[in-house]
């Protein structure tokens, strides 16, 4: 049972990875290292610092978006959203 919850924890965690690098990746470092591709977009392992991660996931499912020209608005689906911020919370600095 236990081995079953880490391998399903560490399933979440890599979905919420892929889901950042294929919506955000081109702009964003969405990795524990690296910069980010866009100057003004701030790496991910640092999201933390300025943002609660607790209310991320309801954020992602009611829709993104940012003054920025080069953001795109998005929604997330409610476990979509869970597994980003479970890979999120992995890699704050």
């Amino acid at each position: 049972m236990l081995l079953a919850s880490a391998t399903q924890a560490q399933e979440t965690v890599r979905h919420g990875r892929a889901l950042l690098q294929e919506f955000c990746g081109e702009c964003h470092a969405v990795g524990v290292w690296g910069r980010s591709k866009h100057t003004g977009a701030p790496p991910f392992r640092y999201l933390g610092r300025s943002f609660d991660l607790d209310g991320l996931p309801r954020a992602l499912e009611r829709g993104v978006s940012s003054d920025h020209p080069d953001m795109p608005e998005f929604k997330f689906s409610e476990d979509d959203a869970n597994d980003v911020r479970a890979y999120l919370r992995a890699i704050q600095q």
